[in-house]
């Protein structure tokens, strides 16, 4: 039987041989685990990290040149670009669950007392009242904390559009509000 050599265990697992992925998995697994645990917030979700890093791993083989660096910087750099991917999905979901979840009634401000709640139900009566596209923008703003670019990133619109929708929603809920137009 043929002695692998370790540079070509990603040759083999592009190939499509599963004793080389076996291999890689024994290999490089401990290097995944490690970049997966310290990158999610708990075990489960780590494991199943792991496991998509190593499906990558297994439809991307092909793409290594050993020129450009080793196997372990390789298979680092694709478990890294997945764990950011996955990291910005987990964020864009919480996201849109979280505005989901408002459906419309998200500021529940009847329990507050005084000028300050009656000046924010009806901030939240004139936040109703913006297009949803606005009302998405200025909510993730103000609930979620998140700055322009952000958003931007977030919802896929340009960053023109959001300073645009921002602003013209802040000036539209203050002339509902009664206070007026900048000068």
């Amino acid at each position: 039987m043929e002695r692998a050599t370790v540079g070509s265990i990603l040759e083999r697992v592009a190939r499509g041989e599963q004793a080389a992925f076996a291999q890689c998995v024994d290999q490089f697994g401990n290097l995944v685990w490690s970049l997966s645990r310290r990158m999610c917030k708990t075990a489960a979700d780590a494991e199943d990290a792991a496991q998509d890093i190593f499906l990558s791993i297994w439809k991307k083989a092909s793409q290594y040149d050993a020129a450009r660096g080793s196997e372990a910087v390789f298979i680092a750099t694709l478990a890294r670009r997945s764990l950011i991917d996955r990291y910005r999905s987990q964020r864009r979901r919480s996201a849109e669950v979280v505005l989901d979840e408002m459906d419309g009634s998200w500021i529940a401000i009847d329990d507050l007392r005084g000028e300050t709640g009656s000046d924010a139900t009806l901030a939240a009566e004139a936040l109703r009242k913006l297009t949803p596209d606005t009302q998405r923008v200025i909510s993730l703003a103000v609930w979620e904390g998140l700055s322009q670019n952000e958003i931007a990133g977030l919802t896929g619109m340009p960053l023109g559009t959001v300073k645009s929708l921002m602003r013209r929603g802040f000036l539209t809920i203050r002339e509902m509000l009664g206070g007026g137009r900048e000068p």
